[in-house]
């Protein structure tokens, strides 16, 4: 439906509410901005270089160019006729792809292990995490079985330069079908929002059979890097695999579409999962849950009670000592290990036709 057109007769009008955030930053303040990003003093001899690359940066954040590359849609999306943009069309093609070979009977049972923390010994730290030395412990449990292991590790988002999980910006409260998958809202080329990695991590979801989490506990929360991938997976679960539907960012489009009726599709349900949470003094069990009661919500599915786990490190030991508290462990590195077997055999069932007890049950409020 165009923004134009008239909603059907069954589709009621909606308001787009504004006012929030209506201006574009002042021409100083973005010019502030893109320079600070060249502070060392290095970069001094090229300031004429520089002052005309923030010339052209500004013009495209002025004339909002967040997909400079684009294509016309072509057959097979509801406006064939919009403008796609060929980064979007590129991860969106990938993540079919690896779709279709996690479908393959014939393909190797592949596991997604995802170390959460922030830490390794590149960056602050100077010291690798307990996250990183559990998460290998599961790695190798499946390597075992002669599994196929990607070793996903959110701490590269610490010390490599110029990687991003950008945040959500919450399209979905707006209207389910505004949400794309896999996500539009980046890269944003207008907003200097790029570098992004989770279309490549939303292609490893897509290719996995089981996922395992393993996360410390900050502040009663998952780590940070971890809620950052969970809010931007949030187009997996009823997200909208066609942008010219909504003719790209168009919220009155989406909220009529939503309303006209919407499916709410689970792009990654029927995989196994797995979780491993860790901390030194409270927050594991309800970080746990949290964890399990996301994914069960996706439509993943849980591989028995030992591929759930919380334990404490060093209960109220030093910091300092941390790994020492975890080498003395042995019982847990066994049950992060058993995490992984529990994993592993739930994939092996689901892929032999296992189904879900409630998997008949309509949900009678989809969201």
């Amino acid at each position: 439906m165009s923004p134009t057109s008239k909603p059907p007769p069954h589709v009621r009008t909606v308001e787009v509410r504004r006012g929030q955030v209506t201006e574009p930053m002042s021409r100083d303040a973005f010019r502030e901005r893109f320079f600070a990003r060249f502070y060392d003093p290095a970069f001094r001899q090229e300031d004429e270089a520089l002052a005309r690359l923030e010339a052209i940066a500004w013009d495209a954040y002025w004339h909002g160019r967040k997909a400079p590359l684009t294509a016309k849609a072509g057959a097979g999306f509801a406006d064939p006729d919009y403008d796609l943009s060929v980064e979007w069309r590129a991860a969106s093609e990938r993540i079919k792809a690896a779709e279709a070979k996690q479908r393959d009977p014939a393909s190797r049972s592949r596991v997604l292990i995802v170390n959460a923390s922030s830490r390794n010994d590149y960056t602050c730290p100077s010291e690798m995490s307990k996250s990183f030395r559990l998460a290998k412990i599961a790695q190798q449990a499946l390597e075992r079985r002669a599994y196929e292991v990607d070793f996903l590790d959110l701490s590269h988002l610490t010390s490599d330069r110029d990687l991003h999980i950008h945040p959500c910006k919450g399209c979905v409260s707006t209207a389910m079908p505004l949400c794309h998958w896999p996500c539009s809202c980046y890269p944003n080329h207008s907003l200097g929002l790029v570098n992004d990695w989770m279309n490549e991590i939303y292609e490893r979801f897509a290719a996995c059979h089981g996922v395992l989490f393993v996360t410390p506990v900050y502040w009663y929360q998952v780590a940070s890097p971890l809620k950052l991938l969970m809010d931007r997976l949030v187009c997996a679960d009823g997200g909208n695999p066609d942008p010219t539907s909504t003719h790209g960012k168009d919220p009155e489009a989406a909220k009529q579409l939503e309303l006209a009726g919407w499916d709410y599709p689970k792009h990654l349900a029927g995989r196994a999962y797995g979780v491993v949470v860790h901390g030194d003094v409270a927050g594991i069990e309800s970080t746990r849950r949290a964890l399990s009661d996301w994914l069960d919500w996706m439509g993943l599915i849980e591989s028995g009670p030992k591929s759930r786990l919380d334990r404490f490190i060093g209960y109220y030991e030093p910091y300092a000592t941390s790994h020492e508290a975890l080498d003395r462990d042995e019982d847990m590195q066994r049950e992060v290990a058993n995490v992984a077997e529990a994993l592993a055999n739930c994939v092996e069932q689901v892929r032999g036709g296992r189904k879900e007890p409630d998997t008949e049950l309509d949900a009678p409020r989809a969201k």
